[in-house]
């Protein structure tokens, strides 16, 4: 199965990545951006918020963007 990820983290990039079809956007996540906190990231599925427990669908485009910018001012 074959979906879009978009990371805006950093200087951030677009891929197509292959997931296993049970794959859920936490357990997916973890994979991309281990050791990181989700909850410092807006996590959307095709421009909409989903929850936790979502499992990813073919053709599918997440975006992992974070909330806070490091080294912006406050």
């Amino acid at each position: 199965m074959r979906i879009l990820f978009i990371n805006n983290d950093g200087g951030g990039f677009a891929d197509y990545v292959d997931v296993t079809p049970d794959m859920t956007v936490d357990k997916f996540f973890a994979q991309k951006l281990p050791g990181r906190e989700a909850g410092d990231f807006l996590i959307r599925v095709n421009r909409q918020p989903v929850a936790r427990d979502y499992v990813l669908q073919d053709g599918d485009r997440i975006t992992c963007t974070p909330v806070k910018i490091e080294g912006a001012a406050v």
